[in-house]
């Protein structure tokens, strides 16, 4: 898991976050919570360094965020992106009205991603070789 320094503000925040979710992070947090979602474990409103995710699995290096009009071309949500994925998190955003419609949909990306395990450096393995071969 990648160390962050996180202050005690940005803690006292997540914390605030957690108690005073939206409708729509609460009805994501229904689907993720509890590794009901392929078996993979969400943590919501994560201090991570400066950032908050909404949700994140350490195990699959995944954040997942619930992305309300205010986030439609912000510049701060780019510059905390690429800070997330230089440190080897992969970043999902949804709209919010996207997890209220099409749950369904949503889920689904949320499940091929966490499929798809990036190995360290971010190169898979060669397959193994089928027994009898090789």
């Amino acid at each position: 898991m990648p160390k962050f320094k996180v202050s005690d503000a940005k803690r006292e925040q997540a914390q605030k976050l957690r108690s005073t979710s939206t409708r729509v992070e609460e009805k994501l947090w229904r689907l993720l919570r509890s590794r009901r979602l392929a078996g993979a474990k969400f943590r919501r409103q994560v201090p991570l360094g400066p950032w908050i995710a909404d949700f994140a699995s350490f195990e699959h290096k995944l954040i997942v965020e619930a992305d309300g009009s205010q986030h439609a071309d912000n510049e701060r949500d780019r510059l905390r992106d690429a800070d997330l994925k230089a440190r080897g998190f992969r970043v999902l955003r949804f709209w919010n009205n996207e997890v209220l419609q099409n749950p369904n949909g949503v889920l689904e990306a949320i499940w091929s991603a966490l499929q798809d395990v990036p190995s360290p450096g971010g190169l898979r393995p060669p397959p193994s070789p089928t027994r009898g071969e090789g």
